[in-house]
């Protein structure tokens, strides 16, 4: 008897613990940011490591691209959008804008090609298509491969704007969605040529020095290397508090630290 009292006591007991934990995980206050997929990884690496110490958040990081950022931001379908851009567009006007950080673009090519450099005359004509052969820019006899980012990318308008101009991207690019697709077909393809974040630079491409400058951030930093663009957090007015204290945490010494040590510019 006794046997079987302690045996329902405890089926109680767990019974009340899984309720006292799911009820926990309901109560738990959501936080979403949504846009930039260049920003993307270094938002997520800041959200794991508030969560760690605010159980009782949980920082939802998605991406889409910078347009996507700006309409969930708008729609109220995000928190928090995440652009790149250069200058932001119209319907940003309706949000309140705020410098997280800085980046720059790299081109980067196989580690396979031989070629170092690229004036900003070459970059423009191999991305508009007028260059297909690396052989006119000092490489081997072999076609280019232009990859670019999709419509959309903050990546891709800053890009446009400061290197291709007037001009279009040339009709033969392959279009990838993120900084990473970028990368992996990059590094993949011989022939290929891409741009991307400098702080997502890795062994498996080589970063391309563009007008005599190497893409660093410290070239960024003095003014020297061109092509570079902000990156904004996008919120309403009437910002939920834990997602104003989530910005608030983005733009402390620790968080812009931890940017620094990831491979962005802080934003100061």
């Amino acid at each position: 008897m006794k046997t079987k009292y302690f045996l329902n006591l405890l089926v109680l007991t767990m019974v009340l613990f899984v309720s006292m934990l799911a009820c926990s995980r309901s109560q738990k206050q959501n936080v979403t940011l949504a846009g930039s997929t260049a920003f993307q990884p270094f938002a997520e690496k800041l959200a794991e490591i508030y969560m760690a110490s605010h159980p009782e958040i949980s920082i939802n990081v998605q991406g889409g691209g910078s347009a996507v950022g700006i309409q969930s931001a708008v729609a109220g379908n995000a928190d928090i959008g995440m652009a790149d851009l250069l200058t932001l567009p119209d319907e940003a006007k309706l949000l309140t804008s705020t410098i997280v950080a800085r980046d720059g673009i790299a081109l980067i090519v196989n580690p396979k090609n031989t070629l170092v450099a690229l004036t900003a005359q070459q970059a423009r004509d191999i991305f508009s298509g007028q260059i297909t052969n690396w052989k006119d820019v000092g490489g081997s006899d072999a076609a280019i491969r232009v990859f670019s980012r999709e419509d959309g990318s903050g990546t891709r308008r800053s890009f446009d704007k400061l290197v291709l101009g007037t001009l279009k991207v040339s009709s033969s690019a392959l279009f990838q969605n993120s900084n990473g697709t970028i990368r992996e077909a990059v590094a993949n393809d011989p022939g290929a040529i891409g741009y991307l974040s400098i702080g997502l630079v890795n062994s498996h491409v080589k970063a391309l020095t563009y007008n005599g400058v190497a893409p660093t951030n410290s070239n960024v930093k003095k003014g020297i290397y061109p092509l570079a663009r902000p990156i904004f957090f996008l919120t309403k007015e009437n910002l939920k508090p834990d997602a104003k204290i989530f910005v608030d945490y983005v733009l402390s010494a620790e968080s812009q630290k931890t940017l620094e040590e990831e491979g962005l510019i802080s934003a100061k």
